[in-house]
């Protein structure tokens, strides 16, 4: 039992299945183990809207509560918006009830400290896993009070206040809720802008009865490319399921990578805050690092992960932070992740400069590449250094797992922080070469890992 309940503890967040793994009882003891190892006065908590959200809400406040710490319920709301309230009202910590973009079945934690500082397995999750194991807290000297707070009203004006509202042109957008919660807060952002939305999946709904909200995965946004082309849309829009994470496609329909909008953000800030530094996650596009330098910033390099684009973001006072996940970090949002603001950004982007979206990337998106590939590997060690050795003429570092670098290609390799997967991928400047190392590379991690 004690490794079931280990299990359920991630390198970035708190996931399991409800009620097999994640237990009102398990949520009760993530509350007071929160408030032991945070020693938050005041700790406020929000959740999205799946089936078991109220329950274990309402068991993690408990728990909280009697370790002693004051506790804010914002109710329904997205993961930026639980951020927003932390930073903005000074809240000690917060817990966001959400299992993101995961099928039904699953729930869990985001958790973070003052600021909006996520927590990860190795600064505090790992430390509040082992606090519920041993199951020991201490008494409190009281029991923390409750309160009901709505944000949203105060959210919308936020995100909003992070662009020039006047320079929005009218546009048309389908926007995919995937029954998330975009359906809640798109509304109450978008219906401030002079912007037509076409509503996909607003109606919130834990169970996604039209697709798992899970934009990345091409299956999911199918009704969204239907859409953007039968409505003439300007461009489409889907979010995650805690709509923390945001993916767009262009008037044709076609998406268009994180990586991508992360190089069309950064050009949009940069116009803002020249010569700032922004910072990208090495899976990225070649195009992201370029496009900052065109535009007079300063590109960063980072591994993947937030805990690592955070930190560096803190440590250059970068205005911005993307990764190809649809992961994208303001430095004007307490560092936090922030799809809408992502969203917006590249609205003011494309008012001002009077461009389709398919046209504003044209001159950016140089190059052709493969996606993450995922490959089984037993013994990655061994895989990675036959990686290096047969590649070992190109440019070699290991920032993140192992990238070698050409004139006209690269490619990464990394290990999965989970599971026994090594993820691959690739960039060149044709079709054909990029085709021809896909080849080479996996033929060659077949060969090693046999």
């Amino acid at each position: 039992m004690s490794q079931q309940i280990a299990d359920v503890f991630k390198a970035y967040d708190v996931r399991g299945i409800f009620p097999d793994e994640l237990t009102p009882e398990l949520a009760y003891r993530i509350g007071r183990a929160f408030v032991v190892y945070l020693q938050p006065r005041h700790v406020v908590v929000g959740r999205d809207m799946r089936v078991s959200s109220p329950v274990l809400a309402a068991s993690l406040i408990e728990g909280l509560r009697d370790q002693g710490a004051d506790v804010t319920d914002i109710g329904l709301i997205s993961t930026d918006g639980l951020y927003f309230a932390v930073g903005k009202y000074g809240f000690d910590g917060g817990i966001m009830v959400t299992a993101s973009h995961n099928p039904p079945e699953y729930n869990g934690f985001k958790l973070c400290r003052a600021e909006a500082q996520a927590l990860s397995m190795d600064q505090g999750i790992g430390e509040i896993r082992d606090l519920v194991l041993a199951n020991q807290f201490p008494d409190p000297p009281r029991r923390g009070t409750l309160e009901q707070r709505d944000i949203l009203a105060d959210f919308a004006a936020h995100v909003l206040s992070l662009i020039d509202r006047s320079v929005i042109r009218p546009m048309k957008i389908v926007i995919d809720a995937g029954n998330g919660m975009g359906g809640l807060v798109a509304p109450a952002v978008f219906g401030q802008l002079p912007v037509t939305v076409v509503p996909l999946y607003f109606e919130l709904d834990g169970r996604f009865p039209n697709h798992v909200p899970n934009p990345i995965e091409p299956e999911n946004i199918k009704d969204l490319q239907r859409a953007v082309v039968a409505e003439r849309a300007d461009l489409g829009i889907a979010f995650d399921g805690d709509a923390d994470r945001m993916f767009i496609l262009d008037e044709h329909g076609h998406f268009v990578g994180g990586d991508m909008v992360t190089a069309l953000v950064a050009k949009a800030l940069l116009r803002k805050h020249p010569g700032a530094a922004i910072v990208y996650n090495l899976i990225c596009s070649r195009a992201v690092p370029e496009t900052i330098r065109a535009e007079g910033g300063v590109p960063i390099r980072s591994r993947v992960g937030h805990s690592f684009i955070k930190a560096l973001m803190r440590q250059h006072d970068a205005i911005f932070g993307g990764e190809h996940s649809g992961h994208f970090y303001f430095r004007d949002n307490w560092y936090a992740d922030s799809g809408i603001i992502a969203a917006l950004t590249v609205l003011e982007l494309l008012s001002r400069e009077g461009v389709t979206v398919s046209a504003a990337i044209r001159p950016i998106d140089r190059y052709v590449r493969s996606g993450e590939i995922n490959v089984t590997v037993r013994d990655i060690p061994r895989v990675l250094g036959g990686l290096e050795e047969h590649f070992a003429d190109g440019e070699i570092d290991h920032l993140d797992g192992l990238t070698v670098n050409y004139p006209d290609w690269w490619f990464n390799a990394r290990p999965s922080n989970t599971q026994p997967l090594l993820r691959i991928n690739i960039e060149a400047t044709t079709r054909e070469l990029l085709e021809a190392k896909k080849t080479e590379i996996l033929d060659l991690v077949q060969r090693l890992a046999e």
